[in-house]
């Protein structure tokens, strides 16, 4: 101990820590103190553990990589032990019309300094919405659009929201004072978005009925890129968590997905077709990338007359042969659900070896081989909604209940722990006429009830913390 290593070497040692050893050797001495603290190993310990720090140089707000850390843990842990009693219960009631997609704004990821948590949702009534979940209040709505808002995106670093409506008008809003930012009308109708951060600037992706993918500028909705991938409809567009990969497929029993190489769709050659790859897989309905393992993509397909519904897990490279670079997938894991299982419409994934899925009123979580791993059972009647992030799982039912697991990782595989069971959302029993949909951060849970057809309650759950 009373060797001095250089900075360099303590520093590489240190980076094979985890949190609670790197606490643990800042109390030796004040020189591993010193190093300990150092900010790029609290920043890396932030991108092992949450793929949105992946491209953070700065700590959000006015705190230190460690203070980052330390908070999102402790809320993560205040989540993980709430019992239905610890939330705060707000509904927003009234003359709110069918609500739609919903995201968050601020409050999760990587705006998790701020306190408040703040959501959109998108309205029959043709109007965007942005509430404050913890005082249970609308901020602001849009005027009435002139078509019907079909699709939602949020950039929460930027506090940005992207629309797009029945007619193919795209709109980028500023979700700070409600202003619209951009607008631009396509000449096709829209099915998919993405919006994304990279290293240098945003960008949202758009998938059409035609089978186009565009790539527009953000905030000024220039095109950057238009590739045709597909004779049919885009209906999933995802990025990966590394923004390297990009993931498009259709529904549709003749479209094969592909995976595109980002940099070419966004740095495009001219007289060069983007680098991509058609996976061998049909009747695509579901895809997830592993969060930590950002290379790994899970389909979720049918197959044959009988619609069995199958699972593939696959690995992309790159390769450069003779001048040229190719994308080679390799299958890691597949397998076939029993036929007597009824489908799952709903799927997630954790570290990229796990699968989290629905089945009637069952959640399962299996390994990428299709090993069952956990059965859950919490709910009486059909989930009907599964929301999956890298650390929480929401499941709601037909009957308004909610169920909250939370990723727990031991051993060789994650597993999920059971956290919270909340019995008809608010104090009404009545059904919904749609089905209800949920989604949270680690201070809060949204959920969207519908007991009458014309309106829609918001239901605002806040951790008393």
């Amino acid at each position: 101990m009373e060797g001095r290593l250089p900075d360099e070497v303590l520093f590489r040692i240190f980076s094979f820590l985890d949190a609670s050893s790197l606490l643990h050797v800042a109390q030796v001495n004040k020189y591993w103190n010193k190093v300990a603290e150092s900010e790029p190993l609290w920043r890396n310990l932030c991108r092992r553990k949450w793929s949105f720090c992946t491209f953070s140089h700065r700590c959000p707000g006015a705190q230190t990589w460690k203070q980052y850390f330390l908070k999102q843990t402790r809320q993560e842990r205040w989540m993980a032990s709430a019992k239905p009693e610890n939330f705060v219960y707000k509904a927003a009631v009234g003359n709110l019309g069918i609500l739609g997609p919903m995201a968050y704004l601020s409050g999760s990821g990587p705006t998790m300094d701020e306190e408040k948590s703040i959501i959109c949702t998108v309205s029959s009534k043709r109007m965007l919405f942005a509430w404050d979940v913890q005082e249970g209040t609308m901020i602001w709505s849009s005027p009435v659009q002139q078509s019907s808002i079909m699709h939602l995106a949020t950039l929460p670093q930027m506090h940005l929201a992207f629309t797009v409506d029945l007619k193919g008008a795209i709109k980028v809003w500023n979700c700070r004072d409600e202003d619209t930012l951009a607008t631009l009308i396509m000449s096709q109708a829209c099915l998919s978005l993405e919006a994304f951060l990279t290293k240098d600037d945003p960008f949202l992706m758009v998938g059409t009925c035609e089978g186009d993918i565009y790539t527009l500028t953000v905030p000024e909705l220039k095109t950057v890129s238009k590739v045709n991938a597909f004779k049919y409809r885009v209906d999933l567009l995802y990025c990966s968590p590394d923004k390297r990969w990009i993931f498009a497929s259709g529904t549709h029993e003749c479209i094969l997905p592909k995976v595109f190489f980002t940099e070419c769709l966004l740095r495009p050659s001219e007289g060069r077709t983007p680098l991509s790859l058609s996976l061998p897989f049909s009747s695509c309905c579901r895809a997830c990338w592993a969060p930590r393992r950002t290379n790994r993509v899970t389909l979720m397909f049918q197959r044959d007359a009988l619609k069995k519904t199958g699972f593939t897990t696959l690995d992309l490279t790159t390769e450069g042969t003779g001048g040229r670079t190719f994308i080679q997938a390799r299958e890691i894991a597949s397998f076939l659900l029993p036929v007597h299982m009824e489908s799952p419409i709903w799927m997630g994934v954790s570290d990229g070896n796990t699968i989290v899925f629905e089945s009637g009123p069952y959640l399962f979580l299996v390994s990428i081989s299709g090993h069952l791993l956990q059965r859950f059972e919490y709910h009486d009647k059909t989930i009907c909604n599964l929301w999956v992030d890298s650390l929480h799982v929401l499941t709601t039912s037909v009957d308004d209940s909610l169920h909250v697991y939370m990723w727990e990782e031991e051993g060789r595989y994650p597993y999920l722990r059971s956290c919270c069971h909340l019995e008809h959302i608010g104090s009404d029993q009545t059904p919904s006429c749609y089905v209800p949909k949920a989604i949270c951060d680690n201070k809060s849970i949204v959920c969207v009830v519908s007991r009458i057809r014309e309106s829609s309650i918001l239901v605002m759950y806040s951790l008393n913390m």
